[in-house]
């Protein structure tokens, strides 16, 4: 009887030893699938072609070959829409070209601006922000394009409104713009439409959807 006692009590010793000694489950051998090879094909190559010209190794702001385009399209078609480059600078010359043929600048941002039309060529209210302690005021301002037209020197050829960041303008507005040199003759009209990689222009009448020229509106 004792003999057998003992026999069982080593047995569930040795039973519970295994137990206590067995790895956990994450440090058991994991057995990995094999799959039947499949053939793969080479991914093909794609040929890339970049054109380079004069201007990427000299430098655009030292290239003047289109100034005299660029005064000829601003004479012809009075209202511009310019797209520059997104580091900024190329716009510069061009600028400084009207300068020399005796324009004067009215910087505006189209964020803000308003109505175009209320704005440039017709007396405006504009609320100052009364912080809430002011009573809230209207003040009254002139038209911008006929009061900066009034202080320009007698040999001064006109005036040019540049509007930075002109493509938040709706297409209405746009047609006011492209439309202002008609009714003031002496403006002149830049808006900055976009950006590209180089310096570019076209007549805003073509972005804002007007007819190009009268000709061709009597053709039709």
């Amino acid at each position: 009887m004792a003999t057998a006692t003992a026999t069982a009590t080593a047995t569930a010793a040795c039973s519970f030893h295994q137990r206590a000694i067995a790895p956990p489950i994450h440090l058991l051998p994991q057995h990995h699938c094999t799959r039947p090879a499949t053939l793969t094909r080479k991914p093909a190559r794609i040929a890339t072609k970049c054109n380079r010209s004069l201007g990427d190794f000299i430098g655009g702001d030292l290239l003047k070959l289109d100034l005299g385009q660029w005064l000829a399209d601003v004479e012809e078609h009075k209202a511009l829409a310019i797209y520059s480059p997104h580091e900024g600078g190329y716009e510069g010359r061009y600028l400084i070209r009207l300068a020399h043929q005796g324009y004067h600048f009215l910087d505006l941002s189209a964020r803000g601006l308003g109505d175009p039309e209320t704005t440039l060529t017709k007396f405006h209210p504009v609320c100052p922000p009364h912080i809430g302690k002011q009573p809230i005021a209207r003040w009254y301002f002139p038209p911008e394009v006929d009061y900066r037209l009034s202080l320009l020197p007698p040999d001064a050829k006109g005036l040019v409104v540049w509007i930075i960041e002109a493509k938040v303008l709706s297409k209405a507005e746009l047609q006011f713009l492209a439309l202002l040199p008609t009714l003031r003759p002496r403006v002149r009209v830049l808006a900055e439409c976009g950006n590209w990689r180089k310096f570019v222009w076209t007549p805003l009448k073509d972005i804002a959807g007007l007819p190009a020229t009268e000709e061709k509106v009597s053709t039709q």
